[in-house]
């Protein structure tokens, strides 16, 4: 029996908002993630998912080539997507579904990749049970998110402070979720993960992250 999960319509004004504003930090985010990602996307296959591929980021790090699913429900990021993709010679694939409910076969593919995502999905726990449900095993879920930083730290005041506007201007992204936890007890056969703190002040809220490879 297939259900359907439903998620709530991006915001008419704010999704856009959120596509205008992640095109303008594009480049401020290369510069401070770039490294990192190139590291953990070194190896790819030549098909992965991307959940929340968003306006396209991620693009410039898969090889030209490589076939991307791109799993996106909102509307307003599909057309930056598209432009990111044929700008480094992607053949990309646009889904407007959820991560809970990609849609896709089981064991599908070998690679998924979720960067600074799994705070805004309504259901991070079935995001991650989805993305394990599509991979082969020894497929690799990778990874690169921003989480709650330790109880009673200076950061952690912060990220309660702006914890409500934040959720309402970007769409739910939630700055105190516990990810690095979500992600130990998805399940998976192999967990490699990194906690550390970015070293940004533009985008403090979100510079405690976590980054790895978990592998079912």
């Amino acid at each position: 029996m297939t259900t359907t999960t439903l998620l709530p319509a991006p915001h008419p004004v704010r999704g856009r908002l959120n596509a205008a504003f992640f095109r303008l930090v594009d480049g401020a985010v290369h510069r401070l993630l770039g490294e990192r990602k190139a590291a953990l996307f070194a190896d790819l296959p030549a098909t992965l998912v991307e959940l929340g591929a968003g306006t396209g980021a991620n693009m410039r790090y898969y090889a030209p080539g490589t076939r991307v699913i791109a799993i996106e429900p909102n509307p307003s990021m599909h057309g930056p997507l598209r432009a990111s993709a044929a700008r480094y010679g992607i053949d990309l694939e646009i889904r407007a579904v959820g991560a809970e409910d990609t849609g896709l076969p089981d064991g599908c593919v070998d690679a998924v990749v979720s960067t600074l995502v799994l705070c805004t999905v309504v259901d991070p726990a079935a995001a991650l049970a989805e993305a394990r449900r599509v991979l082969r095993p020894g497929g690799r879920l990778i990874v690169l998110e921003h989480v709650a930083a330790p109880e009673g730290s200076a950061l952690a005041r912060v990220q309660r402070a702006l914890w409500s506007g934040w959720r309402w201007a970007f769409e739910g992204c939630d700055l105190q979720r516990h990810t690095g936890e979500l992600l130990t007890a998805a399940g998976f056969a192999d967990v490699a993960l990194e906690h550390y703190r970015g070293g940004s002040t533009v985008f403090l809220p979100v510079d405690q992250q976590v980054a790895g490879t978990l592998t079912r």
